[in-house]
C-alpha cells in the first residue's frame, strides 16, 4: 500500500515528544514563550492536521498560533467555614474547554475572519499552543470557492460554539453508545 506525505507527518505526531521532532519542539517552545500570545504565522506546523481541518494555501485563509495558560481553576480558599467538601477549591474547572478559549482570543484579535477550526500543537509547563485556521469571509477568492463559500453567511461562529470544539463542549458529538 502506498502511503503519501501526509501519512507520514501524522505518525511522527502521534508521539511528538520522540526523536528529532521532541528536539525541535523544545527549541520551538523556548521561542514561543517569548513570543506575544497571539502571532500569524506563514503556514501549519502540522500540514496534515491543518489540511484534515479545511486549511487551504490561498488568499483569504490564515493561520494563527495562539498561546493560552495551562492546568485546572483552583479558586482561593473561603475562610468562612465550611465542611471540607464544600469549600469550593479542588475539581472546579471551567465550563468552556482551553482550546475554545483559544479559538476566541484569535478571533478576538482578528475581528474580519471567521473561525475555521483548530488544533493542539504543543504545550510547556505554563502553557498549551494551538494553531487556529481563520477565513476572510468577505474574500473573492473564499466567495468563489464552492467548498468553503457556506462561512460567507456565518458570523461569530466561535462565540456560538459552532467551531468543532465548541460542538464537543454543548455535547452534540457523542453518540449515546449507538454505532452507525
Amino acid at each position: 500500500m502506498v502511503r503519501n506525505m501526509y501519512y507520514f507527518i501524522s505518525q511522527v505526531w502521534k508521539r511528538p515528544k520522540d526523536g528529532w521532532l521532541g528536539e525541535e519542539q523544545w527549541k520551538r517552545m523556548i521561542s514561543w514563550r517569548r513570543g506575544p500570545s497571539v502571532v500569524r504565522i506563514e503556514r501549519p506546523t502540522r500540514l496534515d492536521r491543518a489540511r484534515k481541518l479545511g486549511y487551504k494555501a490561498k488568499q483569504g485563509i490564515i493561520v494563527v498560533r495562539v498561546r493560552v495558560r495551562r492546568g485546572g481553576f483552583n479558586k482561593p480558599a473561603i475562610r468562612g467555614g465550611r465542611r471540607p467538601k464544600r469549600r469550593g477549591i479542588l475539581k472546579i474547572t471551567l465550563r468552556k474547554s482551553i482550546r475554545l478559549i483559544a479559538e476566541e482570543r484569535a478571533a478576538k484579535r482578528y475581528p474580519n475572519m471567521e473561525v475555521l477550526n483548530s488544533y493542539y500543537v504543543g504545550e510547556d509547563g505554563l502553557y498549551k499552543y494551538y494553531e487556529v485556521i481563520l477565513v476572510d469571509r468577505s474574500h473573492p477568492a473564499i466567495i468563489n470557492d464552492k467548498n468553503l463559500s457556506w462561512i460567507t453567511k456565518q458570523k461569530g461562529r466561535v462565540y456560538r460554539a459552532k467551531t468543532s470544539a465548541g460542538q464537543k463542549i454543548r455535547g452534540l458529538r457523542k453518540s449515546r453508545g449507538f454505532k452507525n
